[in-house]
């Protein structure tokens, strides 16, 4: 058997040294019926057979087959770890899944679709898709970057979504596995790894919340510039469509669509971008078409005048809404049932052990227990593997919590156990110097203050056990004439809950008074997990609509999680 063709584990080459001549070392040669594989392996973790290679900046392993120790680190469809894989196998690419149909494009989804490829079919070289949340951007982007690739004989489409990345990268991959890749050759980043694809061509781009780009003068504006073509001339760069709810508070905040509006105005790109000073010539730009642009102590500012900033957002928003075909499109989310989805989290291959360790105790236990028909034992059992398999998965809600607080939005995360759960959720983000408003625990705080520190925005989160009974929305009316913060909120669901009307009650403290907030359920991805919040997915929507529809998929839930011959009540008490 073929085996590693290598130096010991993990070691990196001197090479990467400050300073160092050394040359650097060749890339290593598959033998006949051989090949090289590409290995994820997490930053300062050594596995036996995978050597970091500084020529492509990861670890690979030569040989016919990858054994099975190192099968949890191949890369998955669509990564940029496959990407480059394929790259360095053109002869024996791995190719990409069938299409499995596991989702149903709606209507409004296909609309934008169309809408993205007629502005492409008609020259174009950006569409900023702005859709609200909830309204479905990924499904239509990857529809749209499809029919455009179609359009223009493309080859590679890339996507930069925002993080955590054992989240976003998921969601994209799956979204884009499920509709099928259209014959185009898919990558999906995130912001923070643009650089690693600077030396690549791409026909198509997606950049999810693009909002990211808003400022100038980060690294991540200069390697998109690369990428994307940011300066080139309109027919000779990639077709962007950028997505976001919030392209930015001010028309200053919109540099990433520059080329979108020279080639609305008829102009060159260089006349609203440069590589020296790609600020100020955008707000130079702005000002020479009527924006309200004036002189600040950092640079230019946008006027505070509430007639001119009305008439310049309508003016901004004309040059790509008013083409013909249209450059953006933005719908709002009607008010309706509350924007519920599950949220995959990637386990790394040591989270991946812990958890399969947690759950097979946990099924031991609880087949002893249901042996000796042991009730007791049996929820103790059901508490433990709860509370253990949520805190392996702590360091994921904390960093999805902190890209939406980056994002400027306020978050509401629901857990229903302290000591694994709310204490590590809070603590973490407070370490990060992120303020966190915590409504749980008896007599441990003011629950009226600290929810007065969420709603006027001194907390951007707020950890809570509660259920009902407290106001979390957007723009609430407060004592003294107070309103809330105006900040849109976003909810997360640590664990999910079993009883459909509690998590409906626990969505409906954002997602109220004419107040859209999405909320998502967190899961181990691969896990009994996942199955759990799909089945809750659909109970929170049932009882969006029917208060008895709480006990329906009761049952399924029970026997996931091997518990159906305890009482019912079981999954739904409240162990907070």
């Amino acid at each position: 058997m073929a085996g590693p063709r290598r130096t010991s584990a993990g070691r990196r080459s001197t090479s990467r040294r400050s300073g160092s001549r050394t040359t650097p070392r060749a890339l290593p040669v598959a033998g006949p019926g051989e090949r090289l594989w590409v290995l994820d392996v997490p930053y300062g973790t050594q596995v036996e057979g995978a050597t970091w290679h500084p020529a492509v900046r990861t670890h690979l392993y030569v040989g016919r087959a990858l054994p099975a120790h190192l099968a949890p680190y191949a890369p998955g469809p669509h990564t940029l770890g496959r990407f480059v894989e394929n790259t360095l196998n053109p002869d024996d690419p791995t190719p990409a899944p069938e299409a499995t149909d596991a989702l149903e494009p709606r209507r409004i989804q296909f609309e934008a679709a169309d809408a993205i490829a007629e502005r492409a079919a008609a020259g174009g070289r950006q569409f900023l898709l702005a859709d609200e949340p909830g309204v479905g951007k990924t499904i239509a982007a990857v529809l749209g970057a499809t029919a455009v690739g179609d359009l223009r004989g493309a080859r590679r489409v890339l996507v930069v979504a925002d993080r955590p990345a054992a989240i976003t990268i998921g969601h994209w991959c799956r979204t884009i596995t499920a509709l099928g890749d259209g014959g185009l050759e898919w990558v999906v980043i995130t912001w923070d790894r643009l650089e690693k694809v600077t030396g690549h061509e791409w026909d198509v781009i997606i950049a999810d919340e693009a909002h990211a780009l808003r400022r100038t003068t980060t690294k991540r504006w200069k390697h998109w510039v690369k990428v994307s073509g940011h300066g080139r001339a309109h027919d000779k760069a990639p077709f962007v469509i950028a997505t976001t709810a919030t392209p930015g508070h001010t028309p200053l905040e919109l540099p990433y669509l520059a080329p979108a509006f020279a080639q609305a105005l008829g102009e060159p790109v260089r006349e609203w971008t440069s590589a020296t000073q790609p600020g100020a010539t955008f707000s130079t730009a702005l000002e020479r078409h009527g924006v309200g642009v004036e002189p600040g102590r950092n640079g230019a500012t946008w006027t505070t005048d509430p007639a001119r900033r009305a008439a310049d957002l309508q003016l901004v928003r004309g040059w790509l809404a008013d083409q013909r075909p249209p450059a953006m499109l933005h719908r709002a989310a009607p008010w309706g049932p509350v924007p519920i989805s599950g949220m995959p989290v990637a386990l790394t291959p040591a989270e991946r052990t812990a958890y399969e360790a947690e759950w097979g105790a946990f099924c031991r236990e609880m087949d002893i227990a249901r042996r000796g028909r042991s009730t007791a034992k049996g929820r103790a059992a059901l508490l433990r593997f709860r509370q253990k398999a949520g805190l392996i998965r702590v360091d994921a809600t904390v960093a999805w919590i902190a890209q939406q607080v980056e994002a400027e939005r306020q978050v509401a995360c629901s857990v229903e156990f302290v000591s694994t759960a709310a204490d590590p959720i809070a603590d973490r983000l407070r370490d990060s110097g992120i303020e966190v408003a915590t409504i749980y625990g008896r007599d441990r705080f003011d629950a009226e203050a600290e929810r007065l520190r969420f709603q006027t925005g001194q907390a951007k989160v707020c950890v809570f056990t509660t259920v009902a009974s407290i106001s979390l929305h957007a723009g609430e009316t407060l004592a003294e004439g107070r309103r809330a913060s105006s900040e849109p909120r976003v909810g997360v669901f640590h664990q999910a809950r079993f009883s459909g009307i509690a998590a409906r009650q626990v969505t409906g403290r954002t997602h109220r008074d004419h107040q859209v907030s999405p909320w998502h359920i967190a899961y181990a991805e691969g896990t009994v997990e996942e199955q759990v919040g799909k089945v809750m997915v659909e109970r929170i929507a049932a009882a969006s609509d029917t208060v008895g529809s709480d006990t329906t998929g009761l049952a399924d839930l029970a026997q996931l999680l091997g518990a159906d011959w305890l009482p019912p009540t079981t999954l739904t008490e409240d162990p907070a």
